[in-house]
């Protein structure tokens, strides 16, 4: 995010010049997922993945791979700094104590369970907090804010983007499963609302489950969905600390992008933000995240993905699974 907040020099102008063709090439397949989501419908990242993947050989282009990596890097944090501007405490408060208990639960429990079923199938701890973070939280947007912190290992953009392929193919199954299995077990709208916001990882498919039921149940799952977002400046924080603790006395800063998010939500909360400007700031952030993912998208190979094995799907599968049904449980006893 320095590069923003750094003076205009000649050599800074250079850079930016570097920059252009694989920073253009990423907005251009950005706004190929985009037509194709509004036009044939599924999530645009998924979209914006696929179309990605098919053009890795820009990725090894000496004119573009600087600007794929910077967008993948830099503009990645930035859209994920302005998911903020969705959110209020306002927002968080409406929802009561239950709702709340049941998030801060879940939250916690799944990504705990998330580096057990890593560690059971033989991957690494931070493949488990990754994929845990993503299903408990936001889906492809904390998987890249969680990324953005975790420990240096060769195998972490591809684990990223795996992580993003999975918890989005998930949400789509889940957005039509999940409102047919809670209305199956007799549940109010209100309550299903709560189970769709807190199960399902991303939120354009919480959105689409929730009022495919009903408003009330749509509104429900929305601010509950939100609730989660909210959580993930706190998880970065935490997973930081945890990543770092054994460097000793080494200081720990807070990434801008974290501080960005926050400070957004204080904002907003106190009303400082107007409405039109938190939506475009929204639609800024969704539209940075595309991008993001598809440079991310031209920097994966297809084949180093598929060697990744079926370790990698069981411990996302097993994590969407427990997450559900320990909201289940706890919806039961709350």
């Amino acid at each position: 995010m320095s590069f923003f907040s750094a003076p205009m020099t000649e050599a800074r102008l250079e850079k930016l010049k570097a920059l252009a063709p694989g920073v253009l090439f990423a907005l251009l397949v950005a706004v190929a997922a985009n037509f194709l989501s509004e036009h044939y419908g599924g999530p645009a990242m998924l979209f914006a993945l696929l179309l990605g993947m098919a053009f890795h050989f820009m990725a090894r282009e000496p004119r573009s791979a600087a600007g794929i990596d910077f967008s993948s890097r830099t503009l990645l944090r930035l859209g994920v700094g302005l998911l903020g501007a969705r959110i209020t405490f306002e927002q968080i408060g409406a929802l009561g104590f239950e709702p709340i208990a049941l998030v801060l639960i879940s939250v916690v429990a799944t990504i705990g369970f998330g580096v057990v079923m890593a560690r059971l199938f033989g991957r690494h701890w931070t493949f488990g907090l990754l994929t845990g973070s993503a299903v408990a939280i936001c889906g492809a947007s904390a998987a890249l804010a969680i990324s953005a912190v975790l420990p240096e290992r060769p195998e972490r953009e591809k684990d990223t983007l795996f992580t993003v392929i999975a918890v989005t193919g998930l949400s789509t199954i889940a957005m039509i499963a999940y409102p047919i299995l809670f209305t199956a077990l007799g549940f109010s709208d209100r309550v299903i609302g709560v189970m769709i916001g807190a199960t399902i990882h991303d939120v354009a498919q919480v959105v689409g489950a929730g009022y495919a039921v009903s408003n009330e149940a749509g509104d429900t799952a929305t601010f509950v969905k939100l609730l989660r977002v909210a959580l993930l400046p706190l998880v970065v924080i935490a997973i930081m600390l945890f990543a770092r603790r054994g460097e000793g006395g080494a200081k720990v800063s807070l990434p801008s992008f974290v501080l960005l998010f926050a400070a957004l939500v204080v904002v907003n909360s106190l009303g400082l933000v107007p409405a039109a400007l938190a939506a475009f700031l929204s639609e800024v952030s969704r539209w940075l995240l595309i991008t993001a993912i598809a440079a991310l998208g031209v920097k994966t190979a297809l084949k180093e993905m598929f060697a990744l094995g079926a370790g990698h799907i069981k411990v996302v599968v097993s994590i969407t699974l427990f997450l559900v049904l320990l909201a289940v449980a706890l919806s039961l006893v709350m």
